[in-house]
């Protein structure tokens, strides 16, 4: 059973990097057409990719199977950082489908913005907000060293 709920690790950054631009790609256009479907496209995505990984996500299978390998070469990453990077994904818009379907249409959007913002930093920056959480947690012991022992040890990271 664990192995249906296997996260990749390590990671090409390159890929997530090219899956956090097609979020803001669908995010911009949900927010412009106002749509609550694109509330719930987005997230139905990042719980797909939190508990999947990109094995069942479209953007994510675009992205790692299509978009990504003409980019060339890849930089591998620890996986559990980004995992936990899309559970905060999950969450935040899960909470923005959540308000705009009880009529909170503002707070909805305003969500999405932060999104966006979070998103946009990954794609276009290579600044995973998600995965500064998840070190400054596992620093100060809420996450356990054993989770993610390549972020602990400098000299188990990848290039």
């Amino acid at each position: 059973m664990s192995s249906v709920f296997a996260f990749p690790n390590p990671v090409n950054e390159y890929a997530a990097r090219v899956t956090a631009a097609l979020v803001v790609l669908l995010a911009v256009v949900t927010a412009i057409a106002g749509s609550g479907w694109g509330l719930l496209a987005i997230a139905a995505g990042f719980w797909l990719r939190l508990l999947f990984g990109p094995r069942i996500s479209p953007l994510a299978l675009l992205s790692v199977k299509v978009i990504t390998p003409r980019l060339g070469k890849a930089k591998l990453v620890a996986g559990p950082p980004k995992r936990f990077a899309q559970g905060i994904g999950a969450a935040v818009s899960t909470a923005a489908l959540l308000l705009f379907t009880a009529g909170a249409a503002p707070a909805a959007w305003a969500l999405l913005g932060v999104l966006v913002i979070a998103a946009s930093l990954e794609a276009f920056a290579g600044f995973c907000l998600g995965c500064t959480i998840f070190g400054f947690l596992q620093r100060r012991g809420v996450i356990p060293e054993d989770v993610c022992e390549a972020c602990n040890n400098i000299s188990l990271r990848r290039s």
